[in-house]
């Protein structure tokens, strides 16, 4: 069980935020992960505790907005205790005892812990919702339902567009919220901006340009709320990730100031073929909204959203894939992050993780320890000649989940070999990599037939460390995509050799990772990784993240935990997803 730094560090972990709640002034994606109730993954306990507030507090004027207010509206509602009471007891109630349960990150399992979890009761339950309204008040807030407190449910800008609505029960046939229109329908004029900012079409392909986007994203994108941490995407990073094949650079918005002509402000969008269930979209993904830390008033997230969507509908693209850590109106499915400690002891020195009461450092590193060597045989590195083999393979893999992306062979090409770096594996000083390496990308081959029966991809995203004299970069590793032929036999047959070949599979990962020197690696209950997250010592973060559609109506999906069969559940953990965005 990781210590309350590495959970954290699950909340900023590729979050893609598009929030723009009533109430919040400062919206764009590095303001709403780095923001109050929006902390970034690596904060430690006293944050953790203000973005579990933040969530609480959203959930809960939901339902006070739904049970009405009244003269008693200042009172805990009794619709509210007995959702809470509900919602823990179906997560296994609460664990009685004086101590949470000790826990070392690098550990496969919670350490003996000290007692077992109970159903909570209504007065627990009411005891500690009127704790919350105690510290609202005296933070200068009004008590939970009073009228000032925030209406987490009211989204002023998303009322006004095609997303299902909070609380609204999908059901019936997937479908469209609103019709495509024909392109002479669409909106013909840029958004207005407010006075001496000018719209500015960015050219990923221009070193001068993609600099900018760097320099913006790497001084204003994800940070936590003392400054420690901020997510540091590379100039070649953001290129690999924003220039796909049949890329729209109109899709690639900036806002300049004037006079100086500098970019202050940032959107983009890039085509995504999206099935969900049986039907295919042609769809948008939107990320890497950030807007300058000394604009954050100046209401731009929503103009930059509405001008992207805009933009897709003069290409005839009327639907978008998104993610957010916070919760908008309304999640398709939610996913939870897991991290694997690599580098313990960088880890404690720039507390992202901490040593446990109930063990020494030493013992931390021993039992996250990896083999210096990889086990699978015909395990090396993804070649242009197996380009139709992974296809083949990753299409099928990808047909086993409810929602997932239908690549083209360049598009393939592309994400799993256009960003293996300059040079040779070990060059210029750089263990286990190449010179501005972002994937990495290996299959297996079969030594005797020579087919290609599995493969797996992680790539980089580090994190500057603002906070340390010892360390500058913390090294993190995300898992990509990944494919087995095991899983293509009939499932119901086949789920222990997935396991097993999964876990041995991404096994081999960690220890290529661990041989490039990265600190950790982190992955989300998407896909199969349910199947392997324990078994491989990953251990649970407190972020989860949200997959939302825009203009597309469709039932709940699988992600951190399994749906019951009326809401189209069935499968289990991960299962609806196959999504992975950068």
């Amino acid at each position: 069980m990781p210590s309350d730094e590495q959970k954290q560090h699950a909340e900023s972990a590729k979050i893609e935020e598009v929030d723009d709640r009533e109430d919040d002034d400062e919206v764009s994606k590095s303001d709403a992960e780095g923001g109050e109730d929006h902390a970034p993954a690596e904060e430690g306990k006293k944050k953790r505790k203000r973005k579990g507030k933040g969530k609480v507090a959203q959930a809960l004027n939901n339902v006070i907005s739904a049970a009405g207010g009244g003269k008693d509206k200042d009172k805990i509602p009794q619709v509210l205790v007995d959702t809470v009471v509900q919602a823990v007891n179906a997560q296994g109630g609460v664990i009685r005892d004086d101590e949470p349960p000790a826990a070392g990150p690098s550990t496969s399992k919670v350490v003996a812990a000290p007692g077992e979890k109970k159903p909570v009761t209504e007065e627990e339950v009411r005891k500690a919702l009127e704790i919350l309204k105690a510290v609202d008040f005296l933070q200068g807030k009004t008590g939970l339902g009073g009228k000032n407190a925030k209406e987490m449910g009211e989204y002023k800008f998303w009322k006004t567009q095609p997303v299902v609505k909070l609380g609204e029960q999908v059901s019936g046939d997937d479908g469209p919220i609103e019709p495509s229109v024909p392109r002479e329908q669409v909106r013909q004029e840029p958004y207005q901006l407010p006075t001496n900012f000018v719209w500015s079409e960015i050219d990923m392909e221009d070193p001068e340009q993609k600099r900018e986007v760097y320099e913006l994203l790497s001084q204003n994108y994800v940070e936590d709320h003392d400054a420690a941490f901020r997510f540091q995407y590379s100039a070649e990073f953001l290129e690999w990730a924003l220039t796909p094949p049949g890329y729209h650079k109109e899709w690639h918005i900036g806002i300049r100031g004037q006079p100086k002509n500098k970019l202050v402000a940032f959107i983009s969008g890039i085509p995504i073929k999206l099935r969900v269930r049986d039907r295919v979209l042609d769809s948008s993904e939107i990320n890497y909204l950030c807007i300058h830390k000394k604009l954050r008033s100046k209401r731009l997230a929503p103009v930059l959203i509405k001008e992207v969507t805009r933009q897709c509908h003069l290409k005839g693209v009327f639907q978008a894939i998104y993610t957010a850590g916070v919760v908008l109106p309304t999640p398709v499915s939610t996913a939870r992050y897991y991290h694997r400690t690599l580098n313990i002891p960088k880890l404690v020195d720039v507390n992202f993780t901490y040593v446990a009461r109930n063990t020494t450092l030493a013992r931390m590193i021993r039992l996250a320890a990896l083999p210096a060597n990889t086990s699978l045989p015909g395990l090396r590195e993804m070649e242009e000649h197996d380009l139709d083999a992974v296809d083949s393979l990753l299409s099928r893999y990808l047909q086993r989940f409810k929602m997932s992306p239908q690549f083209s062979k360049d598009e393939i090409r592309h994400n799993l070999l256009s960003g293996r770096g300059e040079g040779e594996i070990g060059a210029d000083g750089l263990p286990g990599r190449r010179s501005k390496q972002v994937v990495w990308t290996y299959v297996v081959e079969n030594p005797d037939t020579h087919q290609i029966t599995d493969f797996f991809s992680f790539y980089s995203l580090p994190s500057t460390i603002m906070k340390s004299t010892k360390h500058s970069l913390l090294q993190a590793a995300y898992l990509f995509y990944y494919a087995t032929d095991v899983a293509l036999q009939h499932e119901s047959e086949v789920k222990t050799p997935v396991q097993r070949r999964l876990k041995d599979l991404i096994g081999d990962a960690l220890v290529l990772a661990n041989n490039a020197k990265f600190d950790v690696v982190n992955a989300m209950t998407l896909m199969d990784n349910w199947s392997f997250l324990t078994d491989l010592k990953f251990g649970p973060g407190d972020g989860y993240l949200n997959f939302y559609l825009y203009n597309w109506r469709t039932q709940l999906l699988e992600g951190h935990e399994p749906l019951e069969a009326s809401k189209g559940g069935g499968q289990g953990v991960g299962r609806g997803i196959g999504v992975v965005m950068l």
